[in-house]
């Protein structure tokens, strides 16, 4: 086989702005929102039309969460795009996730100056016949059931594209009927002499360590699948659903190992293109694209420092409602109610929007370089917090931000080893390694690099 070229993209959001993205509870929505909502038509428009013009391959790949939330015009609006950019002579093959399908109206929303709306939503059994000509139609095998399917890329190269948001328990997991499938495929796979690889929406490994405790950041039964699919031949699989950027690395019992590409939504923070190149001697050679800036009123900034801007203001507005409206911080995280929690958060708020890192060195005596003594904290919270989803994570040992982190862990390490969370695969969480390595990256570049696959 020859090298085979192609562009990937995920968690497109795709939403009709009008159906309408405005108004105060539009605002007030928009203070807690890692992803653009109005902008989200403009930045598909952006990214589509760049990979109409863009001649480094002919194949596309869209891994899940193509509408907002699921609503039945912004599928069919999303399809013109797909429709245009085939007509440009791409082939694009597309999965579906749980944002692309609401069995309750009320579940997919708008917003303009009266309030909340309810634009009609789109069922999940909808999905197969919308998307029949982005993945089905020419698939060399299809699960009807589970949206998945099995495309012939290129002479020597097949694609496993997966979808686990039909299982019948509601869940969003392998189960066995498509765990049946998935492994005929891949025998097949394996005696055509095919190098597959797979697009699954939800990360088959944690992107960041600290997702590792957190269940709905990664696939169900993570290690079970991962495992499986590796020892079965398919080494490689391009995942989204979280917005980070991010390259792992596991090697099952058996030795075989299995990359997870997690790769950021185009419409937030970091908004990154894909370019891959599976080469004849199972490499796969991944480059990393910015997404281009796209037509809205910006205040003059690129795209990268737009969507940037917008996740440093949810942490931001985060930090400042524990100081003047603990009450919101505590609804958002699940604690209605819990006046006695209210007090505490204010203080730790009042704290957090004042102090420096320099006087929070002082407070814990841990070394502190000179640089970044005047440096607020909550600064200095929001760009470690942005780091852990932009990949290539900065705060490492060695570096003055880093070392102030290490610093920190260290003096709360007796109170980590006392602390009983469980990973998603059920060991006991190793808090100073998990933070660690989540603040710093010591590991895989998440943008660009060349994976050996055997």
């Amino acid at each position: 086989m020859e090298n085979f070229k192609f562009y990937l993209i995920t968690d497109t959001h795709f939403f009709k702005n009008s159906l309408g993205a405005r108004g105060k509870e539009y605002d007030e929505f928009m203070r807690f929102e890692q992803k653009c909502f109005a902008e989200t038509e403009a930045i598909n428009r952006s990214v589509f039309n760049w990979l109409k013009k863009a001649d480094e391959a002919d194949t596309v790949l869209i891994a899940g969460d193509l509408s907002f939330n699921g609503e039945k015009e912004s599928h069919l609006e999303f399809i013109k795009l797909l429709n245009e950019l085939k007509e440009s002579g791409k082939k694009i093959y597309v999965i579906t996730a749980d944002h692309d399908f609401k069995n309750e109206g009320s579940d997919c929303f708008a917003f303009n100056e009266s309030g909340r709306l309810a634009p009609e939503s789109t069922k999940r059994d909808e999905l197969f016949d919308l998307y029949y000509d982005f993945g089905f139609k020419d698939a060399v095998a299809v699960d009807r059931k589970h949206l998945s399917y099995v495309a012939q890329l290129c002479d020597g190269v097949r694609l496993l594209a997966l979808n686990n948001d039909g299982a019948a328990d509601g869940k969003k997991h392998f189960d066995e009927e498509q765990i049946g499938w998935i492994k005929e495929q891949t025998k097949k796979a394996r005696e055509d002499g095919q190098i597959m690889f797979a697009m699954n929406h939800y990360p088959l490994l944690p992107g960041q360590p600290i997702f590792s405790v957190v269940p709905s950041a990664v696939q169900i039964e993570s290690d079970a699948v991962t495992t499986m699919l590796a020892d079965e031949g398919v080494h490689l699989a391009f995942t989204g659903h979280m917005h980070n950027q991010s390259v792992n690395l596991k090697i099952t019992e058996k030795g075989s190992k299995f990359y997870d590409v997690c790769t950021g939504s185009i419409i937030a923070d970091p908004a990154v293109i894909r370019h891959v190149t599976v080469t004849s001697d199972n490499k796969a050679i991944i480059k990393s694209i910015e997404t281009p800036d796209f037509e809205w009123d910006t205040n003059g900034k690129g795209c990268k420092r737009y969507l940037s801007d917008l996740f440093d203001s949810m942490i931001l507005n985060m930090l400042d409602d524990m100081q003047y409206n603990p009450a919101r911080i505590l609804s958002r995280f699940g604690a209605d109610g819990k006046k006695a929690l209210s007090g505490a958060v204010k203080l730790a708020g009042r704290i957090i929007n004042k102090i420096t890192i320099g006087g929070v060195c002082r407070l814990l005596w841990i070394k502190c370089g000179k640089s970044i003594k005047p440096m607020l904290l909550k600064e200095y919270i929001t760009e470690l917090v942005r780091g852990v989803f932009e990949g290539n994570q900065t705060f490492k040992e060695g570096t003055p931000k880093g070392d102030v982190f290490i610093g920190f862990l260290k003096r709360l390490n007796p109170i980590f080893k006392k602390i009983n969370i469980k990973t998603i695969d059920g060991k006991k969480a190793d808090l100073f390694e998990i933070l660690k390595n989540s603040a710093g990256n010591y590991d895989l570049d998440d943008y660009n690099v060349t994976l050996d696959l055997l």
